[in-house]
This record gives C-alpha cells, sequence and structure tokens, in this order.
C-alpha cells in the first residue's frame, strides 16, 4: 500500500513538472511571436511609405532627412561578426581540444572555471578595458583607434568563452569507444584528435560557432564604445564603423516619428539575422543527434 502511495506521489510530480515546462514554452513562444508582431507592426508602416530598396539605394543614414540607406551598418555588424569568429574560434577549439586530450585533469578544471568566469564578466568591462588600453594602443598605429579592428579584438575576446564551453562539451561528448579504438589502430594523439575526435564532434563545434555569432551580432555596450560610429563603408580595419546595435542604442532616445519607426527597421534586421542562426544551429543538433 505504502508502495503504490510512492509511485502515485512520483507520477503526481512528474505530471505536475510536465505542465510546469509546457507552460514555460508556451510562455517563450508567446513572448517570442509578441516581439516579432510588434517589430512588424512598427515597421510595415515605414515599407508602405518609403518602400524597402531606399534602406540600400539612399546617400547616407539621415532619417530626419528622409535618407534612410541602412547597408554601411548591416555591413558594419557583419564585418564584426566575421572577424570576431575568425579571430575567436581557433583559440577556443583549441583550448577545448588541450582540456581534453593534453591537460592534466587538476589543471584542466582550473581553465573550465576560469572561461565560465570570462562568461559573467559585463560588456561594459571589455567595453572600457577597450576604450582605455585598446583604443590608445591602435591609434598609435593608425588614428583614430576606435575602429573596426578595435571592435573585432573586443568582441572575439567576448564570444570567446561561450565558443570554448560548448566545444570543450562537444568534443568531451566523443564515445570513449571511438578514441580507444583510434588507439589501438596505433594512430598518434594529434591523428586521434584531427582524425577521429574533431570530425565526429563536428556539429557540435559548428554549433558553438553560431551561438558565438548570436552574442557577437547582439553586443551592443562594448561595441558601442570601440568602434567610432560612424556610418560608413569601411576600407580598412582601421576605419570606424557604426553596428545596427548601436546605431539603436546611440538614436532612440531622441528620435521621433519617421525616425523612430527606421530604427525598429534594425531591430528587425537583428531579429531576422538571428532567427536565421537558431535554424542553423537547431539543424546541426538535429544532425548531431542522428550521429
Amino acid at each position: 500500500m505504502l508502495s503504490n502511495n510512492i509511485t502515485l506521489s512520483h507520477s503526481q510530480t512528474d505530471v505536475l513538472l510536465v505542465w510546469i515546462l509546457r507552460s514555460l514554452a508556451l510562455s517563450s513562444s508567446i513572448i517570442i511571436i509578441m516581439i516579432m508582431l510588434f517589430l512588424s507592426r512598427e515597421t510595415l508602416g515605414i515599407f508602405k511609405e518609403v518602400g524597402l530598396i531606399r534602406f540600400f539605394t539612399d546617400p547616407g543614414w539621415y532619417p530626419t532627412g528622409h535618407q534612410f540607406n541602412i547597408l554601411p551598418m548591416i555591413v558594419g555588424s557583419f564585418l564584426l561578426m566575421i572577424s570576431a569568429l575568425l579571430l575567436a574560434t581557433p583559440l577556443a577549439i583549441l583550448i577545448a581540444v588541450f582540456c581534453n586530450f593534453y591537460a592534466p585533469p587538476a589543471f584542466a578544471i582550473v581553465v573550465r572555471r576560469l572561461i565560465e568566469i570570462l562568461t559573467a564578466i559585463p560588456s561594459v568591462i571589455y567595453g572600457l578595458w577597450g576604450l582605455v588600453v585598446l583604443v590608445p594602443i591602435i591609434a598609435r598605429i593608425q588614428a583614430p583607434g576606435a575602429s573596426l579592428l578595435a571592435g573585432s579584438i573586443v568582441l572575439a575576446i567576448m564570444i570567446f568563452p561561450t565558443i570554448a564551453m560548448v566545444s570543450d562539451t562537444a568534443i568531451a561528448a566523443v564515445p570513449p569507444k571511438y578514441i580507444k579504438g583510434a588507439v589501438a589502430l596505433g594512430l598518434e594523439r594529434w591523428a586521434v584528435i584531427f582524425s577521429v575526435a574533431l570530425p565526429t564532434a563536428k556539429s557540435g563545434l559548428f554549433s558553438a560557432i553560431l551561438l558565438g555569432a548570436a552574442r557577437a551580432v547582439g553586443e551592443t555596450m562594448a561595441i558601442l564604445m570601440v568602434c567610432g560610429n560612424v556610418v560608413q563603408m569601411p576600407s580598412s580595419v582601421f576605419d570606424p564603423i557604426r553596428a545596427l546595435t548601436a546605431n539603436i542604442a546611440l538614436e532612440m532616445a531622441y528620435a521621433i516619428d519617421i525616425h523612430r519607426t527606421a530604427l525598429f527597421v534594425s531591430g528587425t534586421l537583428l531579429l531576422v539575422f538571428v532567427l536565421i542562426l537558431v535554424v542553423v544551429s537547431e539543424f546541426f543538433y538535429q544532425e548531431r543527434r542522428h550521429v
């Protein structure tokens, strides 16, 4: 009788937990849909009034003067993301490989904890470091210092912990029998890593890169502090740029009427880009589950 009561109690708890989790998932979906509807409502008017083409063909970004060229900021955001990924990804994956195959267990734990600490540092601290330390160093090479290069380095440091942690988890999830089989065949450690471990963990590694990309494209404060915030097409890594996120942060406080509406276009583009990254990440996740 006692056993039946215990079983019933566990069953009721499981049912309650399932409903709570379903409710949370539904709430998250509703919030995302509401955000999408809100942005669509705010941007639909300006698309009807000025069209979509002018956001890519107008002489510049002067919304109060009815000029809406947002292309330099799209390019700036894209270049920041790509350059930060190019800087952060190799180092992050190498750190993950080091923790799994070379570092003593105790030292690997220390490295992992340090990386976790890096993820907890506020973005404004990274931006402050970039503004006070990095920008003056770049300015000695070529003025003004606040530039695409400064933003790329700061952003790479910010997304490095995310990519490293997810990559470490992906590599650690490689079945031990694969590693033991490769060692039994006489492969050296580097060959095991590059021929077995990394190819097996590739879906997880791609997910890590995509998560880093999502973090990079959505960053605001640090980018605003070190990139110069000039709306222009950069011709070199030393040129100042303005990202979409920085554009919203700089101008939303005083924007009115069509200017305010034009800023929502920046938000809509960011949302669309992040949704694309989520879809691609989900594709790799499903591929990983079927491996």
